[in-house]
């Protein structure tokens, strides 16, 4: 059974940094395209970041130079590396996975609020 358990959202000032983690379990993790998503307060969920199974990197204009997304397949874990954070960036974040298949799952989402 496929298992996606985000943490490391929090409250953070404008400017500052968090780091955001995917721990997987059920899959094998370097083979399938992972990605972030997030979804803000009367809002549709976009998508933030995706990484492929062969290491290639998507962004969303609004985060593009400020976050990075990564993994570490002996930890099975994706991050998020989000630097010079924006109010605009205050929404629940949420680690996908998806399979070539079509099958795809979801975690339960962290909140990151940006506020002075």
């Amino acid at each position: 059974q496929v298992q996606l358990v985000e943490s490391g959202g929090g409250l953070v000032q404008p400017g500052g940094s968090l780091r955001l983690s995917c721990v997987t379990s059920g899959i094998i993790f370097n083979w399938h395209r992972m990605g972030w998503y997030r979804q803000a307060p009367g809002k549709q969920r976009e998508l933030v970041a995706v990484i492929t199974s062969g290491g290639s990197r998507t962004y969303a204009d609004s985060v593009r130079g400020r976050f990075t997304i990564s993994r570490e397949a002996d930890k099975s874990t994706m991050y998020l590396q989000m630097n010079s954070l924006k109010p605009e960036d205050t929404a629940v974040y949420y680690c996908n996975y998806r399979r070539s298949d079509g099958y795809e799952s979801w975690g339960q989402g962290t909140q990151v609020t940006v506020s002075s």
